[in-house]
């Protein structure tokens, strides 16, 4: 007996470990060592590692009875979502498109099934792992330490770039050892993320929701009181290091839009503080303030293609996408959804778009988009993809799977409205963080197509989690 508990013990915080283990490895996206990925196959997640490991041993104790299956409502759409990736799939096959440089139809499907199981792994881990107040502290916990080695990290590529302290060779052979990539030569922050635009999406979407909830909630999960606002302070120092387009506005149109929907009795509070004060503080303050935006601005300005968004004399609209390094992303969406209407209602399979992309593109994108004649030409060896989750979804999945997927967004959506209509100050935290996720992944997804990238897995499936089995205790 003594045995069996001590065992039962061992196995519960062997699975704590190898959970936490996943959640400070989530900065690494594109690990070297990942068995039977191509070099085409940029999204290579670290912490699947641990969540490989992790799954079975839930399993195995499902199987003896010691913990049981969460009933979260997005599993429902989930589930109605793979159904139909398979009858894709399988019509896919039925149309059996010709293999495209060396790739066929069977092998990009896999690799597409591939990224799916990888992708719904870390949400079924997410939602297994996170039942209370307990785990959702210890999972947030882990998060930040995650969070505070990729800024340590970018700490050591900023000395690279900007001192003689630390040659730049030097770090580059420190960061082959772990990531496909060495060190991007425009001089900016990567982390340890494959590229600058990946470390932005990571900050928006799984960091700075935490510490935006922690900010208005007061919420804190670790003794040092003040570690949230420091590390909220390095996420925005780091959005601006990387000089992501795409980062920059997902993490200001989730901020801005997450705190004038929670957050406006913070903002009445701030407002009651602020003129309560003397006169010489307001002022100082108000200078802090817009001194911190314009030294933002004239931070971003030192590279041409932000400046560009705001100096540009285009005629049309193409003119101004080309222009400003967003033709090839905005002639595969309009591919892909070209592709859509070739199969509208069950998509061309999971993975297949590519084979179609190239007979939809735009024929503004033929003479004036670089990289676009550069995949068209007959030595290349690149795969297209949409770069564009949703019109990825419509192309492979069709309008069935588009509207499953959507309604396993907005299933999400309602737990994070439901967590904030509750009093408890830790469900409002985890409401807020919800909310903030949700509208980031939402934007994010505009601009990447895959399901691997824990992004957009990783903090839902912690508020579908600690939700559901919210519900199942009451209703107990």
């Amino acid at each position: 007996m003594k045995f069996s508990k001590f065992s039962q013990f061992s196995l519960s915080s062997f699975t704590r470990f190898l959970w936490g283990a996943a959640l400070i490895a989530l900065p690494v996206t594109s690990f070297r060592y990942f068995p039977g990925m191509g070099e085409g196959t940029l999204v290579r997640p670290l912490a699947f590692y641990p969540i490989a490991l992790l799954l079975p041993l839930l399993i195995i104790q499902l199987v003896r009875g010691k913990i049981s299956f969460p009933r979260a409502g997005a599993l429902t759409p989930l589930a109605g979502f793979v159904l139909v990736v398979l009858m894709a799939s399988s019509f896919g096959a039925w149309l059996d498109p010709l293999p495209l440089r060396g790739q066929d139809y069977f092998g990009r499907v896999i690799r597409a099934w591939a990224t799916l199981v990888i992708g719904i792994s870390f949400f079924i881990a997410a939602v297994w792992m996170n039942r209370n107040e307990d785990d959702l502290k210890f999972s947030v916990k882990w998060i930040l330490a995650g969070f505070a080695l990729d800024v340590a990290w970018s700490g050591v590529q900023a000395l690279a770039f900007y001192t003689p302290i630390l040659p730049k060779v030097t770090v580059t052979h420190w960061q082959l050892t772990f990531s496909m990539r060495e060190l991007v030569k425009t001089n900016r922050i990567s982390g340890m993320a494959y590229e600058p635009a990946w470390l932005a999406g990571q900050i928006a979407t799984v960091y700075l929701p935490w510490l935006f909830a922690s900010l208005l909630t007061g919420v804190r999960v670790t003794r040092f009181k003040w570690l949230e606002i420091i590390l909220l302070g390095f996420a925005g120092l780091l959005i601006l290091a990387t000089y992501s387009r795409g980062g920059l506005l997902t993490a200001g149109v989730a901020t801005a839009l997450t705190f004038l929907l929670v957050g406006r009795a913070e903002l009445r509070s701030t407002w009651k503080w602020f003129v309560s004060k003397s006169l010489i503080l307001r002022v100082g303050v108000l200078t802090l303030v817009i001194g911190t935006f314009i030294g933002a601005g004239l931070f971003l300005s030192q590279k041409g293609y932000i400046a560009r968004l705001f100096e540009s004399d285009a005629e049309s609209v193409e003119e101004f996408v080309v222009e400003n390094s967003a033709g090839a992303r905005s002639a595969y969406l309009v591919s892909a959804l070209g592709v859509y209407e070739e199969s509208p209602v069950l998509g061309v399979g999971l993975g297949a778009s590519g084979f179609y992309i190239y007979d939809h593109l735009p024929d503004w994108s033929l003479t004036v988009v670089p990289e676009i004649a550069k995949q068209l030409s007959p030595e290349s060896k690149l795969y297209p993809n949409p770069k564009n989750m949703y019109a990825r979804l419509f192309a492979e999945t069709g309008l069935i799977g588009f509207i499953f997927f959507v309604t396993f967004l907005f299933s999400l959506l309602a737990d994070s409205l439901n967590a904030l209509q509750q009093k408890n100050s830790y469900e409002r935290y985890l409401g807020i963080a919800g909310l903030f996720s949700w509208i980031a992944i939402a934007i994010y997804n505009v601009t990447q197509d895959s399901f691997a990238t824990p992004n957009i897995w990783i903090n839902l499936g912690i508020l579908a989690g600690v939700t559901a089995f919210a519900l199942e205790s009451n209703t107990r």
